[in-house]
């Protein structure tokens, strides 16, 4: 079951709304967190029932740790040192999602390395392990600082459980969400909650399955392992993903702060217009926001932060990001594609140190395409892929050797290009991939514009808003029903 599929939309969330305010009126407000802890495990059980047990044993786990360590909580008292157990329940958490996501990436460069043959077996990667894994992580560090105040089980299972956030984030802090799950201000249905949280999901239901899904036809097509490239195809096979990713992933996030606001709760925003960053450090406070703000919190100020040499600040963002790179996956790719935004972030600070700077429309272009290189080895699966589709967006020769027959026959298909009065008008490699080139207008006008969370929160919901949620919503679900709906892309991670 995926935001995106009829039965999450017509059934489940539908049921769960209703039963759960129909708890609260009759003041069963216990019964109505039960429920919607209940209605959460189960929507994560729809992928697998066989990882429940491990979700609710991390739950547990990590609850019972928390109380422990913090030195607000009453009851469970330990002997040993606070930092001990910190430091230990903290290992415990990564060794098993280690084992899950890092256990055969391990072995297979050992193998590499030693020349053995070590085996494992597949090991399937439980849904949405990474995200309640980090979550869990920030809370016993705030237990142990003091931070986190509020102890109780239900509200604790809730805030790691509560379905809009359960597989792919945003990553939560314990003290922004306890508050809301305690406070009786939510137990009654918000109408004016209602209609904003009808509208972002909207939002991110339209770009999840018109524009995210589009892209994909033409990202996975040229990011195909051993697909030919020219110049034309290259960029439109890169700046597909890119586009692919962003309304994927900001859609996911659309459609979960929707989600959650039916039931009165607000989930902390995940994107801010990224692709609008003059440069990378920008970029870096609009994507991902809550992973951002993650591995600077419990990664990079740990490591030192800003608050040690010139040297080992640039050691400290290099392994700061080289890791996030890693927690997307056991992949080299995802290494390097880290190591790169981490390199490019020393080169920022070096810059803004000389007192150099950009016009801002020069700044944006260098940041968008760096980050569209960068996309480039985080999707790809081996340096071969990445250095073919690079290769071709610096091959210049090749847009004056675009003839029809040296273009490969998927990029025509790709198009949907059968005119021949198209090709004789259009240099061949824009004909051949004309619907992406327009699809990739369409985008850069569309990331040009307010986001979702701006149009959302801007103003009443007035009929046009209404009308306009409205149309985009309808032709959405059509799509859906059209064609099966694709998971969304950080489900992967």
């Amino acid at each position: 079951m995926i935001f995106s599929s009829s039965i999450f939309i017509l059934v489940y969330l539908p049921v769960v709304f209703f039963v759960y305010f129909a708890l609260n009126k009759l003041r069963l407000i216990p019964a109505g967190k039960l429920w919607l802890v209940a209605a959460s495990v189960f929507f994560y059980g729809y992928w697998s029932v066989s990882y429940i047990p491990l979700l609710i044993g991390s739950i547990f786990f990590n609850f019972v740790i928390g109380c422990a360590i913090s030195p607000h909580a009453t009851g469970l008292r330990i002997r040993a040192s606070r930092k001990l157990v910190l430091g230990l329940s903290i290992a415990i958490n990564l060794a098993l999602l280690g084992y899950f996501k890092y256990a055969n990436f391990f072995i297979d460069n050992l193998n590499a390395v030693a020349g053995s043959s070590y085996h494992l077996g597949e090991i399937i990667l439980p849904l949405g392990i990474s995200f309640y894994t980090f979550t869990q992580i920030a809370f016993l560090v705030d237990s142990y600082k003091g931070e986190a105040k509020e102890y109780d089980f239900v509200n604790y299972a809730l805030f790691v459980t509560f379905f809009p956030h359960l597989i792919a984030g945003p990553i939560l802090h314990h003290k922004e969400m306890m508050g809301q799950f305690k406070s009786k201000w939510t137990l009654a249905i918000r109408y004016r909650y209602i209609l904003m949280g009808l509208f972002i999901f909207s939002i991110g239901l339209f770009k999840k399955v018109m524009i995210a899904d589009t892209f994909a036809v033409w990202a996975d097509a040229g990011f195909a392992s051993g697909a030919s490239h020219d110049f034309f195809s290259s960029w439109a096979t890169s700046l597909s993903y890119t586009f692919q990713l962003y309304f994927d992933f900001s859609g996911y996030c659309d459609m979960a702060i929707g989600a959650a606001l039916l039931f009165n709760i607000w989930l902390p925003i995940n994107f801010n217009s990224p692709y609008k960053s003059l440069d990378i450090q920008d970029f870096w406070r609009r994507w991902h926001m809550t992973l951002s703000r993650y591995l600077r919190d419990y990664l990079y100020i740990p490591l030192g932060g800003n608050r040690c040499s010139s040297a080992r600040i640039y050691f400290n963002l290099m392994a700061t990001f080289i890791l996030g790179g890693l927690w997307h996956g056991a992949s080299w790719m995802f290494v390097i594609w880290g190591a790169l935004h981490g390199g490019a972030l020393v080169i920022h600070r070096l810059w803004k140190n000389f007192g150099m700077s950009m016009p801002n429309p020069l700044a944006w272009l260098v940041t968008f395409l760096f980050i569209n290189v960068t996309w480039v080895f985080f999707r790809a699966t081996s340096i071969d892929d990445a250095t073919r589709i690079l290769s071709g967006m610096v091959n210049f020769q090749s847009i004056a050797d675009a003839r029809i027959e040296n273009v490969p026959t998927e990029s025509l298909a790709w198009a949907g290009v059968g005119s021949d009065y198209l090709i004789s008008i259009l240099p061949m490699g824009i004909a051949a991939n004309l619907i992406c080139f327009v699809m990739i207008l369409a985008a850069l006008l569309i990331i040009a514009q307010k986001n979702s969370y701006e149009i959302t929160t801007s103003g009443a919901i007035d009929w046009k808003k209404t009308a306009f949620m409205s149309l985009i919503f309808c032709i959405a679900m059509y799509s859906t029903m059209q064609s099966s709906s694709t998971v969304f892309l950080y489900f992967n991670f």
